[in-house]
């Protein structure tokens, strides 16, 4: 199985299911959930109110929209944003302007999710039987 829930808490407040918007799109537009303002150099977390489930060997991995990207010079500030399979919390994209401050309205497409599997080294072990806990840097620290 492989989709977006909505979060616990955000039921009820106009929270979209991710979609993609053509046959041959191959991300999931994501929405924030909330109105955010997006400083100068300064990173603010938009909120999506979702959580993505899928196979233990794939990954969901987060795109700003190009358009947000080239029109009004947003960035995520990790680039790209990696939701491993054991990650069954909230989907929080840290984002930053590196021009004028800009107001992301809740409803706003603002990232695109691709699926994707990947592969691992032969004779990986790291992380059978282990259960991750947290948010944000839950698999270690910096």
């Amino acid at each position: 199985m492989r989709g977006f829930e909505i979060l616990e808490g955000y039921e009820g407040r106009g929270i979209k299911l991710p979609m993609r918007k053509t046959a041959f799109s191959a991300g999931y537009d994501l929405e924030a959930a909330e109105d955010v303002l997006i400083s100068r150099e300064k990173i603010s977390i938009v909120p999506t109110g979702l959580k993505a489930f899928m196979q233990p060997d794939e990954v969901l991995l987060i795109f700003i929209r190009s358009s947000l990207a080239v029109k009004h010079q947003l960035i995520l500030a990790n680039s790209a944003g990696v939701i491993d399979a054991d990650y069954q919390d909230h989907i929080l994209l840290p984002m930053m302007s590196l021009g004028e401050s800009f107001e992301i309205k809740k409803g706003m497409r603002i990232a695109q999710g691709i699926f994707q599997k990947y592969l691992t080294v032969d004779g990986d072990k790291i992380g059978v039987g282990e259960k991750r806990f947290g948010r944000f840097g839950s698999t270690g620290e910096f």
